[in-house]
């Protein structure tokens, strides 16, 4: 029997995507949550519940904003409404090294298969956050709308993780330290006076510094030169500039890429409320689709 239903692309908090690039691209999510001053709240892509400047000011006066993984609830609410709808489900999800959210997905779409025998459901893990996540998760639409069944957009999906590229530079690898999205032993090289650190998601989804700049205006300059080798051989050139309250320097970024790869096409999104409370005030990053991050050997 030829399996004829419909797909749906489901990503969630972390992948920044912006209601725009959500209903250009039909992609639909489910939230985490933050928590700040002890009260929680679902972390939305549309800041309902904070302006981006409120809730980066609320990290940049000293006080921590916690997370949670995408609640139970979220996930059997979110996947019955399409599966009643006669959809099947590729959750697209946060890296399993920075959120259990993936798992708690597969335990939710486990229990609904045995209801619902006639659709599928795929659980993804993405390896990346932030954009990258997101830019996998147009990916799979475009993938979507080009004809391929579910079992082959899962595949297809998975095979192309790795080709996702990040490059992040922040202030200091403290916030991310103390959030545990770093390897402790990395904070220090990343603290050095005036020293900014590059960092990839790497094939295993973790946050890594890849190397150090001497200088802000010089990291921007060097995560616009690893953006412009990774993507130089790909058909795709959408870059994401994601930006955690740091308009300006998204604002330069711009203007360097379009005099630097003049044929890319560039989409401009704030770090959401989870991956920016894990990351903190100012981090800028470029990412796209390219080559495969293996080649950084780490």
């Amino acid at each position: 029997m030829i399996h004829l239903n419909k797909i749906k692309i489901i990503t969630d908090s972390c992948s920044d995507l912006t209601k725009e690039m959500r209903e250009k691209y039909d992609i639909d999510y489910v939230k985490m949550n933050t928590v700040i001053s002890g009260k929680e709240q679902p972390a939305s892509l549309d800041w309902e519940y904070y302006s981006p400047k409120e809730f980066y000011d609320i990290m940049r006066n000293g006080e921590r904003i916690t997370t949670t993984q995408v609640p139970e609830k979220e996930f059997e609410e979110k996947f019955t409404y399409w599966l009643e709808a006669g959809y099947d489900i590729i959750y697209i999800g946060c890296s399993l090294a920075l959120s259990g959210s993936v798992n708690m997905g597969e335990i939710t779409a486990k229990r609904l298969r045995e209801k619902y025998p006639d659709s599928q459901i795929y659980c993804i893990n993405s390896l990346n956050a932030c954009s990258g996540e997101g830019l996998l998760s147009i990916r799979a639409a475009k993938h979507r709308d080009s004809g391929l069944s579910t079992d082959e957009l899962a595949e297809k999906i998975i095979s192309e993780r790795n080709n996702i590229n990040q490059f992040c530079t922040v202030h200091s690898l403290d916030t991310l330290r103390r959030a545990g999205r770093v390897k402790a032993s990395a904070a220090f090289f990343g603290n050095l006076l005036g020293v900014k650190p590059i960092i990839i998601s790497d094939t295993e989804g973790n946050n890594t510094p890849i190397k150090k700049v001497k200088g802000r205006v010089n990291s921007l300059s060097e995560i616009v030169e690893l953006t412009a080798a990774a993507i130089a051989d790909s058909d795709d050139k959408l870059i994401i500039i994601a930006h955690a309250d740091s308009s300006d320097d998204a604002q330069t970024l711009k203007e360097m890429i379009n005099e630097r790869i003049p044929d890319a096409e560039t989409y401009t999104c704030y770090i959401g409320p989870i991956i920016g409370a894990s990351i903190g005030p100012d981090a800028v990053a470029l990412l796209s689709f390219g080559k495969d991050v293996s080649r950084f050997n780490i």
